[in-house]
């Protein structure tokens, strides 16, 4: 049985009971209400109840608003709630101050029952679409988990390979929203081989022929899994999956494509990819030195390699190395 969509949480913080009561009878419709009147038990109330947003008053007895505020979003718990104060003050300064402690909003007293009404809905709905956001991420990050299972391959790897792409996009030039959205489709590129069987998954020994035919599907059987859709996050996923194997030369796989035909993410996530695999240690293999790999891989400039991506490789080395050592791989 579906659970009861419970109505968002405010918490109301001011020190003249009137003032609360004029809140109450604007919000009580439509959201679950708790109070507080002074700083402190309103600090104690939001650890214990989590709301969705706060009303908070500024000069208060005690803690000042603006002291609740700058508490509240130093402690990891609480930072990410808005709070909307809501004040007789209504200087530029004490308005700049109340972003800079990191509010979202400022109302001034006396308050307009339609702008606190359309403020309120206005704030939860953006935090309603960075939990969707959230989520998303949970189910795709999730998703390539499921992948590391049908592989050799450890969680670190795809922690690695994924901050490598992000610090090889940013190089490239790529703006730091599409880096970002790169960071979280590149765990992705390897989903496909869900759809491989484990007696060639998980085979010790070379594989044969046939049975390599068969692994080299796993591009298309990824970007059939992600499928068409209409999210900027899981539109990359699918064109990592579908082109982290083609090859700047056009031998690589499923497609053949040449060059620049291959999207930039694909490339990223090739160069990411190889550099983590001869890197690490596998059952089957020692890790290589970052000198050794370093070597191959110029020497796959405009073979493999897109060569532009190579040198920023190189350029970028110093950043490199300290993902690998954050993410390493546990003996």
């Amino acid at each position: 049985m579906l659970r009861t969509i419970e109505k968002p949480t405010l918490l109301l913080v001011d020190d003249e009971p009137v003032n609360l009561r004029v809140l109450k009878q604007l919000l009580a419709a439509d959201y679950q209400l708790i109070f507080a009147k002074n700083g402190e038990e309103a600090i104690r109330l939001t650890s214990q109840r989590q709301p969705q947003l706060i009303l908070l008053d500024i000069m208060m007895p005690g803690l000042t608003g603006f002291e609740v505020c700058r508490i509240l979003k130093g402690q990891d718990d609480t930072r990410h709630i808005p709070v909307i104060f809501v004040t007789a003050l209504n200087d530029e300064h004490d308005e700049a101050e109340g972003f800079e402690v990191g509010a979202v909003d400022y109302i001034t007293k006396p308050i307009s029952p339609p702008v606190v009404k359309a403020r309120v809905k206005t704030h939860l709905s953006l935090v309603q679409s960075d939990e969707l956001m959230r989520t998303r991420l949970q189910v795709v990050q999730r998703l390539g988990r499921a992948a590391e299972y049908k592989d050799n391959e450890t969680g670190m790897h795809v922690l690695r390979m994924s901050h490598y792409s992000k610090e090889l996009a940013l190089a490239y030039g790529v703006s730091d929203e599409q880096a970002e959205i790169l960071l979280h489709a590149a765990p992705m590129h390897d989903i496909g081989k869900i759809g491989i069987s484990d007696s060639i998954m998980l085979k010790p020994g070379k594989l044969t022929d046939e049975e390599f035919a068969i692994m080299k599907t796993h591009p298309e059987i990824g970007a059939e899994i992600l499928g068409e859709c209409d999210s900027a996050l899981l539109v990359v996923a699918k064109s990592v999956s579908l082109t982290h194997h083609e090859k700047w030369d056009g031998s690589g796989y499923p497609n053949g494509l040449v060059g620049e035909d291959i999207p930039i993410e694909g490339r990223i996530c090739a160069v990411a990819d190889v550099f983590d695999a001869l890197t690490s240690k596998r059952p089957y293999k020692e890790p290589w030195s970052v000198e050794k790999t370093l070597a191959f891989m110029e020497s796959q400039k405009g073979k493999h390699f897109d060569p532009v991506l190579i040198d920023l490789l190189l350029a970028k080395l110093p950043q490199i190395l300290e993902i690998k050592e954050k993410w390493k791989d546990e003996d």
